[in-house]
């Protein structure tokens, strides 16, 4: 439900903070004052295209934001478009400059494909061509089956399940069809089997190589390390450099000094020899079982990333595999089992979808005269409005009717698709009509009325009234009025005026109490000149229209 809305700088409109109860809200005001600015402003926020100039004159950018209240259906909605929210509200802003426009959506900004996306579900603004579900041909079905019996939801939940059972025999049969390709997938399954049964991976395996891995790679580099030490000492000749060193050191006695060093490094030396020596036999390094550590781990690291890191989806991938592999060896056998399967379903499908077009075309004589009647009761005289069906080429999970509402709202015209409609006053009303009807089974929960009053007056005006009142009870209704009629059907009056200081104008928007109420229904009743017998008739209205509701 829309609960507030927030201009900034738009049209005549400085700023303006309007708060939406439930039911009925409706505005109504001067000739002029901008009434279509509220609506505008709301379609700018659902995206409709804009241009600079509908910011106010002497600013540089305008605002309009929108808040909604979310149900848990919305909710879902939302989740499934990574739309985050808190607080169970969706704050939708739009900013527009000369330069550019920016969309955002709890703050996180949207491109308006998105926007449209996530508000179509939210908002229904009628009277206009955009924002109508009621028009879209694609709707007609759903409109019409939920006004049909339960009966028909179980139909269609069994043809739904068939039709989808159906769709993949077809595609398992055409998917073996093709003799190359099935051969060169044969040869593909049987390497990935043996490939990942030769493997042989256990649970858990990977993490127990890796602790082995570990301390044998420490192992290893010590065994690396000590043995080329080793090896390096045994080739030092020092004995060689003693006994040169010996012979010259009888020449000269200071260089006993040097013969004593050489003699004790030698003593050095071969104690670290023989103590390494020692470290390395006792050192448990099998250089072999080293080297299987590493290539078992090579080869689960390749299946885990072939095929999964995950054990147990490898397990059932394999099986996938094994059944796929059976199939298509036994394809000429299986596939005449598949087709057999595929003619039961096809005339398990065809009987449903007779059964269901039976159920509708019973369901829309009622539906379309209960429309009609709403439609006379709106003024329409002389109109006509039937449900038309058509077969589809192929049939789909709803069966194989194509549905359209037709309508002729003048006697001897032809009967026409609901969207040809093109007056907007006109169209509002057939719209109202609808919405009457479907009143429970419509899940949009706000509607808007634009031109709802065009060209009505007098006992058409009380209808509209009533139907808009009857409507409220299960959405929310805005709607613009200058009929009196409608305005005092209202749960909410809204009054939108002008003033100005002579170097600007602006647009004002008041929420009327009770007193303000009276006097607003008493000015569309008689203008601005407020005598007590119209007040009194004002009264009388707003006390008769309290009964009605």
């Amino acid at each position: 439900m829309l609960i507030e809305l927030h201009i900034k700088n738009l049209a005549l409109i400085k700023k303006a903070d309007i708060y939406f109860k439930e039911g009925l809200s409706v505005l109504s005001g001067e000739t002029g004052a901008g009434k279509s600015i509220l609506i505008d402003s709301i379609n700018l926020a659902l995206g409709a295209k804009t241009s600079k100039d509908i910011i106010r004159t002497g600013e540089n950018e305008g605002i309009v934001e929108l808040i909604f209240t979310l149900d848990e259906k919305r909710k879902e909605k939302l989740k499934t478009l990574d739309i985050s929210f808190e607080d169970d509200l969706l704050i939708i802003t739009r900013k527009i400059s000369s330069t550019r426009s920016v969309c955002r959506i709890n703050d996180e900004t949207v491109t308006l494909a998105k926007l449209r996306e996530i508000t179509d579900t939210l908002i229904d603004i009628h009277g206009q061509h955009e924002h109508q579900s009621l028009l879209s041909a694609g709707n007609n079905l759903i409109l019409l089956d939920s006004f049909c019996p339960e009966k028909l939801m179980e139909i269609k939940k069994n043809l739904s399940k068939n039709y989808s059972e159906l769709k993949k025999i077809n595609q398992r049969i055409q998917e073996g069809i093709n003799e190359r390709l099935r051969k060169r997938e044969i040869d593909i399954l049987d390497f990935e089997i043996s490939e990942i049964k030769k493997a042989d991976i256990k649970p858990n395996e990977e993490e127990e190589l890796e602790q082995v891995f570990k301390k044998g790679k420490s192992i290893s580099k010590i065994n690396d390390v000590l043995s080329d030490l080793l090896e390096e000492l045994e080739n030092e000749d020092i004995g060689s450099n003693i006994k040169s060193v010996s012979e010259i050191a009888a020449l000269d006695d200071s260089l006993d000094i040097v013969l004593s060093n050489l003699n004790t490094i030698e003593d050095f030396i071969a104690e670290t020899m023989h103590y390494t020596s020692r470290y390395l036999d006792n050192l448990e390094y099998n250089e072999e079982e080293y080297d299987r550590v590493i290539e078992r781990l090579d080869t689960i690291r390749h299946i885990k990333t072939k095929y999964s890191s995950d054990y147990n989806k490898i397990k059932e991938l394999l099986k996938e595999k094994e059944k796929r592999l059976e199939f298509l060896k036994d394809f000429e056998d299986k596939v005449l089992v598949l087709k057999e399967n595929a003619i039961k379903l096809e005339d398990s499908i065809i009987k449903d979808c007779t059964k269901i077009s039976e159920i509708r075309k019973d369901v829309a004589i009622t539906l379309a005269k209960r429309i009609k009647e709403e439609l006379e009761d709106l003024n329409f005289l002389g109109v006509e409005f039937e449900i038309k069906f058509t077969k589809r080429e192929k049939i789909s999970r709803d069966g194989f009717d194509v549905v359209e509402f037709l309508i002729s709202t003048n006697p001897g015209q032809p009967l026409k698709p609901l969207q040809t409609v093109a007056s907007g006053g006109e169209l509002s009303r057939i719209m109202l009509a609808l919405k009457t009807v479907f009143a429970n089974n419509d899940e949009i929960q706000t509607l808007i009325f634009d031109e709802i009053d065009t060209g009505i007056s007098g006992k058409t005006a009380v209808k509209v009234g009533e139907k808009l009142s009857h409507i409220s009870r299960s959405h929310q209704v805005l709607c613009i009025s200058h009929l009196p009629q409608i305005a005092v059907m209202a749960d909410q009056n809204l009054f939108i005026s002008k003033s100005t200081d002579g170097k600007s104008t602006q647009t004002n928007i008041d929420l009327l109490d009770k007193d303000g109420k009276i006097k607003e229904i008493a000015r569309l009743i008689g203008g601005n000149n407020l005598t007590e017998v119209v007040l009194k008739t004002a009264r009388e209205m707003v006390q008769e229209a309290d009964s009605r509701k």
